[in-house]
């Protein structure tokens, strides 16, 4: 999770403003049904480029993040370091084919079509 806007806090990359943030998103992330342990908060800021690419002196606060999986440990201290340690989901190439449908329309004469 990147919790932008760090620049504009008062005051400016206010370390107290981001775990306020970190903790209402952490309820959300668990009353959602993920683990919050597994989910990396960085602090940035887009319009400065702060923390993004790679480490900024303006956040000297801020240690890193590191999450805890089944896979594993991952840990790193930007952005792109987090979003490098998003493991992708498996394929289950060996089941059947599965397509979402949108709707299903009952057309007279034609029968019912799934979209």
């Amino acid at each position: 999770v990147g919790v932008n806007k760090k620049d504009s806090t008062e005051p400016p990359y206010s370390e107290s403003r981001f775990e306020e943030i970190k903790k209402e998103v952490s309820s959300y992330i668990k009353k959602i049904g993920y683990n919050p342990a597994a989910v990396a908060f960085v602090p940035i800021s887009g319009w400065n480029g702060d923390n993004m690419l790679e480490v900024s002196e303006k956040m000297s606060c801020f240690k890193g993040w590191n999450v805890e999986r089944k896979e594993g440990k991952a840990d790193g201290k930007c952005l792109i370091e987090a979003l490098d340690a998003i493991l992708s989901p498996s394929r289950p190439t060996d089941k059947v084919l599965r397509l979402p449908l949108q709707d299903v329309y009952k057309i007279g004469g034609i029968g019912t079509v799934p979209v």
